[in-house]
């Protein structure tokens, strides 16, 4: 994996909508493997961080999603 695609990763994996699915099919990195480069690639501080992050957020994991696809849009979006 070239340094690009490790950036890539991390930059999914700290968002908060990207799902550990959507890594593993771009990429072929289970969850475990996205904790993995993670913990890897990041200061002690950092990975801490996002772990305590990403525990229980059921917006990382499909299953545990209440939507399918999208983005929160605001109820008085383009209502001005």
């Amino acid at each position: 994996m070239n340094q690009s695609d490790i950036s890539r990763i991390i930059e999914m994996a700290w968002e908060d909508r990207t799902p550990f699915d959507a890594i593993e099919s771009q990429y072929g990195l289970n969850e475990q493997g996205v904790k993995r480069l993670m913990r890897n690639n990041l200061k002690s501080s950092s990975y801490k961080l996002w772990r305590k992050r990403v525990q229980g957020r059921s917006t990382k994991h499909l299953a545990k999603r209440e939507f399918t696809i999208g983005r929160h849009k605001s109820y008085d979006q383009n209502k001005l």
